[in-house]
């Protein structure tokens, strides 16, 4: 009986651990997966407003070399990416940032920053940046093609 109760126990702790990224993070998992297709942009949220229509018909690459590029069929802006693992001795999301940099329009330089990996599947990227200096906290959601 004690051998059942176990076992009832720990397969549910055995399954949600299988495929659940929010508790570890993969440096190259990341960028394959960002590499992998287009994505556009769900949900940007900057500090206290919702400016995710700012993006509407965009679909982001990120390419190589680091290149990142949005396209909305007529207007191209190219920028910088890249996903680094601040402390590669442990597998916590926490430590994966995701870098983005656009220089310009205004729009996009908002997009611009170092964003850390709250969440990730094949499908969709979380980011999360809590901002030090007006302390607002920024979200941004991809969500591939």
């Amino acid at each position: 009986m004690k051998k059942i109760i176990l076992f009832a126990f720990l397969l549910p702790l055995a399954l949600a651990c299988s495929d659940d990224n929010s508790e570890k993070g993969d440096q190259n998992e990341v960028i394959n997966i960002a590499s992998s297709g287009t994505w556009k942009i769900t949900y940007f949220f900057d500090t206290d407003t919702d400016e995710t229509s700012d993006f509407t018909g965009f679909n982001f690459t990120f390419g190589t070399s680091n290149v990142l590029t949005a396209s909305n069929g007529t207007t191209v802006h190219t920028g910088t990416w890249s996903v680094s693992d601040s402390n590669s001795n442990d597998d916590s999301v926490d430590d994966l940032h995701f870098n983005i940099e656009f220089a310009s329009p205004a729009t996009f330089e908002e997009l611009s920053d170092d964003w850390h990996v709250i969440e990730y599947a094949s499908t969709k990227i979380k980011l999360i940046d809590e901002s030090g200096g007006n302390g607002g906290t920024d979200y941004l959601t991809f969500e591939k093609n």
